[in-house]
Parts: structure tokens; C-alpha cells; sequence
């Protein structure tokens, strides 16, 4: 494959912006306020081929944001976290494959973070690479932007159930065409360890 100055550019990109959020998550003591471990299952088309089933593993860091939004005099009640998710996902059809990649979310609680029963919602980015060669994507590599809804229900102080919903536009940003994306719907669930 060769690796021209357009791609080389986005990866280069997407590592330094990964070092970049982990250092100023790190800047704040205790920032890192819990950790998800899920798992579930995905789903969508492609073009073609059919079916397309993914069963991901997730593991979210999730990194309070608060002690930053006090700086600016805003301070929530609720959950609000910077999530750094690095997942992988063995795909099952249309043929078995793989996929692999980091995501980046805005978390925001719906209660007081102190209630048992915390929904919550969040949206972010991501870059996603998959060994499956489909007629939407040209490319490989690709960007991951993800929306999704959840809740945690804390059975112990500090562990939780976690169970989500997400939806995915899987797309190359126009690095090559075609580019017309992959829509995916996920439902995960897993467990939550808070710090």
C-alpha cells in the first residue's frame, strides 16, 4: 500500500492530537476517574456483500473534565468526562475480518453523579482501521464519528453496570473515493470501575 502525503498527514494528526488530550487529562491530579471494560454487538450494510456484524471489545478511560470547567467558572453537577476508547472488533459477515482503532467522546451525566442510576449521553471521534475491502470505502483507514446514549447503575459504591447504544458513521473523511460510509447500531454492556 503506499502511503501517500494525505495520509501520511492524518496519521501523523491523529497521534499527536492523542498526545495531546492524554497530557492535558494527566495535568489535572486525579483526572482519571474510571475505567469501562464492554462488550456487545454491532450491526449494518454494505453494499454487496450484505450483512455486516461486528462484536466489539471496548475499554474506555474516562477522564473527569470538571477540574477544567471550574477554571472557567462552570461547574456541573453530573457526570462530564473525556472518554480515550481503544476497541477492537472481530467481524463476522460478511466474511470473517477485523477491525481495530481509538475513539475520543464528550460524556455528559443527565443526574447528580452521585445518584445510583446515572444516564448519560455522548458523541465523539474516532480512526478506525478494518482488514474488510468493501465498494464504500476505498480506503482502509477510516474515521469513526459515534453518538450514543447509556446509563451505569452503581450496584457497589464503586462498580457499575454499564449498558449503551451507540450509532456509527464509519467514512475516509475523502482521502480516496468512493466514500459513501458504513452506518452501524451498537448495543454494548459491560462493567464500570470508578476510582
Amino acid at each position: 500500500m503506499q502511503l501517500t502525503m494525505k495520509k501520511l498527514t492524518v496519521i501523523i494528526l491523529a497521534v499527536v492530537v492523542t498526545f495531546v488530550f492524554l497530557g492535558v487529562c494527566r495535568a489535572e491530579e486525579k483526572s482519571l476517574q474510571s475505567i469501562d471494560f464492554l462488550t456487545g454487538f454491532g450491526w449494518g450494510k454494505v453494499r454487496v456483500k450484505g450483512d455486516y456484524h461486528m462484536y466489539p471489545v471496548i475499554v474506555d478511560l474516562n477522564f473527569d473534565l470538571r477540574p477544567l470547567t471550574k477554571k472557567i467558572n462552570f461547574s456541573p453537577r453530573s457526570l462530564l468526562q473525556f472518554q480515550v476508547e481503544p476497541y477492537m472488533a472481530g467481524i463476522s459477515e460478511p466474511e470473517s475480518n477485523f477491525e481495530t482503532g481509538v475513539s475520543f467522546f464528550l460524556k455528559a451525566g443527565i443526574l447528580p453523579e452521585t445518584s445510583k442510576f446515572q444516564p448519560y449521553i455522548k458523541v465523539g471521534s474516532g480512526f478506525d482501521y478494518m482488514t474488510l475491502h468493501t465498494r464504500e470505502q476505498s480506503t482502509q483507514f477510516n474515521f469513526a464519528s459515534t453518538g450514543g446514549v447509556g446509563m451505569h447503575y452503581f450496584f457497589k459504591e464503586d462498580t457499575a453496570f454499564t449498558l449503551e447504544g451507540r450509532f456509527r458513521h464509519l467514512s475516509n473523511a475523502g482521502i480516496d473515493h468512493p466514500n459513501s460510509g458504513i452506518n452501524s447500531v451498537f448495543a454494548v454492556a459491560g462493567i464500570t470501575r470508578k476510582f
